[in-house]
């Protein structure tokens, strides 16, 4: 595995995790770009490594708030317990989809470079639309967050942002956006823990043949953009300027549309 390709793949996850634009579609493109050719072992290694990296770069950014829940997890009436049980919520269409449909997705979905175009497309228009939504005070529900966590189920297809899909609907159902973008991150962390265990006792990663070095720069490039892709995209969304983020998603969508034909 090439170091370059790797620090590309890096930045582009630590990017494309937070920004709405879709990692999986981004990653999907560049390794057909890049000409990459690894082994399903190597491809879930690097796959793993590379969340682990973003799912650290929120930790980070968010410690003081993931210190306070957990500090006042256990106390029933505290606001930091009524949010965690939110975050738990969100969580379950992504569970249920992840426990009896992830390989049926992935064996439709995977590589298909045209689909990746349309989500894309969807996702650029769905996040014109989140920008015009008047900002309000409305706070969190288990309604919303179960609305919202439907939403995170199917950004799994790739071409669709998981934070655009996440913050637009929470956006549109009328909360808070800078509360939405908190919210929106906070929530993905134990799925990608979860995740990430998962893929780690399937036993496949032990396959692999990749360079520690490899891996560790891969890691270091993914946390730092991501770190600082997270608290760039907060304050996009604060500023109502998910619109540039929309025509991009649009012109890189039809871009890949038209990738055979170039």
């Amino acid at each position: 595995m090439d170091i370059i390709n790797v620090i590309v793949l890096g930045i582009i996850q630590g990017l494309t995790e937070f920004l709405p634009v879709s990692s999986s579609g981004h990653l999907e493109i560049a390794q057909a770009i890049l000409g990459e050719k690894k082994t399903g072992s190597e491809n879930l290694l690097l796959t793993v490594v590379l969340h682990a990296a973003t799912a650290c770069s929120t930790i980070f950014v968010f410690r003081q708030d993931i210190g306070k829940l957990i500090s006042n997890l256990l106390k029933t009436n505290s606001p930091e317990s009524k949010y965690s049980l939110l975050i738990i919520v969100s969580m379950v269409p992504s569970v249920i989809v992840g426990l009896f449909f992830i390989g049926r997705i992935e064996t439709l979905f995977g590589g298909a470079l045209n689909l990746v175009g349309v989500m894309l497309i969807l996702t650029g228009i769905i996040l014109l639309v989140a920008n015009r939504a008047k900002n309000s005070n409305k706070t969190i529900g288990k309604k919303e967050a179960l609305i919202i966590g439907l939403a995170q189920a199917f950004a799994i297809i790739p071409g669709v942002s998981r934070s655009g899909a996440t913050i637009s609907t929470a956006v549109l159902l009328g909360l808070d956006k800078e509360h939405a973008a908190r919210f929106s991150f906070l929530m993905v962390i134990p799925l990608i823990l979860g995740k990430m265990t998962q893929d780690i006792f399937s036993g496949k990663i032990t396959e692999a043949h990749t360079d520690l070095h490899i891996i560790i720069i891969g890691f270091l490039v993914a946390f730092v953009v991501g770190v600082i892709a997270c608290k760039w995209m907060i304050k996009i969304v604060k500023q109502s300027q998910l619109s540039y983020f929309s025509f991009y998603c649009c012109i890189v969508g039809f871009l890949v549309l038209l990738f055979p034909f170039l």
